[in-house]
């Protein structure tokens, strides 16, 4: 444990930042883990609505810094292409 005034407010501090991110990161998780059971199920309608809230839940944490923006860019690729297939394989 610090002893130092500064440092203990850096702890507390450090903690709140932390359990910050971690929301925003479990809030990203949950989307994309909705988006991708709805591809599995094959269902387009309820997939493209969900798609729409991952993108958005991915810029949301390149914005926080929560994922590097390279990484956001390759997700949504693969979520683009994945929903496009299921549309593809609907018709």
């Amino acid at each position: 444990m610090p002893n130092i005034k500064s440092a203990k407010k850096r702890v507390i501090v450090s903690e709140k930042k932390r359990m910050r991110n971690r929301m925003y990161k479990s809030a990203l998780h949950t989307e994309v883990r909705k988006y991708t059971s709805a591809l599995e199920a094959g269902d387009f309608d309820t997939a493209s609505a969900l798609y729409r809230t991952t993108v958005k839940k991915l810029d949301q944490g390149v914005s926080k810094g929560i994922i590097h923006k390279n990484t956001a860019a390759r997700r949504k690729s693969q979520y683009t292409k994945a929903l496009a297939k299921l549309n593809a394989d609907k018709a």
